[in-house]
């Protein structure tokens, strides 16, 4: 007797266990999430590094025309020298 019922008592709470889980349709919608999840940081990760390269970009236009600006500097630096030794002095 002890047999029988602990037969039932296993099949009743396997039964149980199985109503209980989740079904075909939450399982794909969970899955769908997690696929929507994943494709979010993928295009964040992606927009960061844009931007990123963006700024490194500006940086560079902008380090460029220091350069620019400290050769003209220097160039006009070096033709006021070049012209008030050879010239008059008042």
């Amino acid at each position: 007797m002890k047999k029988v019922l602990s037969i039932i008592a296993v099949a009743a709470l396997s039964v149980a266990f199985v109503a209980c889980g989740p079904s075909k349709e939450e399982i794909e919608k969970a899955e769908k999430l997690k696929q929507d999840s994943i494709a979010a940081v993928e295009k964040s990760k992606q927009d960061s590094i844009a931007a990123a390269e963006a700024e490194a970009a500006v940086a560079a236009e902008a380090a460029a025309a220091m350069e620019k600006a400290k050769a003209d500097s220097a160039r006009v630096a070096d033709s006021l020298a070049a012209h008030t030794k050879g010239g008059k002095k008042h």
